[in-house]
């Protein structure tokens, strides 16, 4: 069935897209649709792959490959120019992440066990980690008026490359050098989807048709917000993260279910860190390449939301044990940005 869904959505989406046959309200659903698909299945396959890459590895290419729909439709945004909606949806990507993906791990994850625990000491780290996040957006943003627009571009060109810098090593602080000490227990897996060749095959043709259908979805955006006047903020925030976040629920979810909550919780907060650390900083140096530097200046409201959420979310994860309640907490944070998104 699931096939059926994947295949037809995406044929589908193609011909609407091509054809001009739908109006752009139309193909956007379709797209919306068939991205959760495509999500889906980049989710399975780099499920499959962390089965012969190992728990900590494999939980980073959970949230790396469950990220490619986030920064494809990121780089199409960048090259239309539209910045204020791409920092809208790395926004919403990090409390994405940090709240509802989060939150609903711990929530389903909770219902089964009545506690769950992971690695304390990564737990100290990704706090730390998150809490740098909120520093790098918070101090552009707090000198950007004194500064000219070069000046600002220049401030935003040289703390994406610290950023960048910072996170590749910690990639090899935690992977390399402070492997096992970093490392939760070992969890039985199950079997693989696919065979390990056949998984790496499927991982790069599920990434390939994310970025067709990114493009897709990101030529009607324009139509969407004017249509149903819907903010910028909003749209980037909420609509694009969640179906970019796709993969990541899925995959997080049913690691959560399987009580292996160390490694959904490294899908979730390694994603919204990677996403912080990594894939602003990137598409800041990637939009030099079509002529106009994107700053890396957020707005208050984008601050606030991105603070607020790293302190309930390192408030809850730091002591490396998790229940079914804290999940409700992170969730009903989640809501009440989105109404106040919404509101803007």
């Amino acid at each position: 069935m699931f096939k059926i869904g994947l295949i037809g959505s995406f044929v589908i989406s193609a011909i609407a897209h091509y054809s001009g046959w739908a109006s752009p309200t139309v193909q956007f659903i379709i797209s919306c649709i068939a991205i959760l698909f495509v999500a889906g299945f980049l989710g399975k396959a780099t499920e499959s792959v962390a089965h012969y890459a190992g728990e900590r590895l494999g939980g980073f290419l959970n949230a790396t490959f469950g990220n490619a729909a986030e920064l494809i439709i990121a780089i199409f945004l960048v090259k239309d120019g539209l910045f204020d909606i791409v920092k809208a949806s790395i926004t919403g990507s990090i409390i994405g992440n940090l709240l509802l993906v989060l939150g609903i791990s711990l929530f389903v994850g909770g219902l089964k066990y009545k506690e769950q625990h992971f690695n304390v000491k990564l737990a100290s780290h990704n706090g730390s980690l998150m809490t740098l996040a909120v520093i790098a957006l918070f101090v552009p943003a707090a000198f950007a008026k004194s500064l000219t627009t070069f000046e600002t571009a220049n401030m935003s060109i040289l703390v994406a490359t610290i950023l960048i810098v910072a996170y590749l090593l910690w990639l090899f602080f935690s992977m390399v050098t402070h492997k096992n000490e970093l490392s939760d227990e070992v969890v039985e897996h199950g079997e693989p989807a696919w065979s390990k060749g056949l998984s790496i095959l499927f991982l790069i043709l599920a990434t390939v048709m994310v970025a067709f259908e990114s493009e897709w979805l990101v030529g009607t955006l324009e139509s969407i917000t004017h249509k149903f006047g819907l903010s910028e903020l909003f749209v980037g925030a909420f609509l694009i993260a969640i179906i970019g976040n796709a993969a990541e629920h899925s995959a997080a979810v049913m690691m959560a279910r399987k009580n292996k909550i160390g490694a959904a919780v490294e899908i979730a907060v390694g994603s919204s860190l990677q996403i912080s650390l990594f894939v602003a900083p990137v598409l800041v140096l990637v939009s030099m390449l079509f002529g106009k530097t994107m700053n890396i200046v957020f707005s208050t409201f984008e601050l606030v939301a991105i603070g607020v959420a790293v302190i309930i979310a390192k408030s809850i994860s730091q002591d490396g044990t998790t229940n079914w309640y804290e999940g409700v907490l992170l969730l009903v944070v989640y809501c009440i940005l989105g109404i106040a998104f919404y509101l803007v």
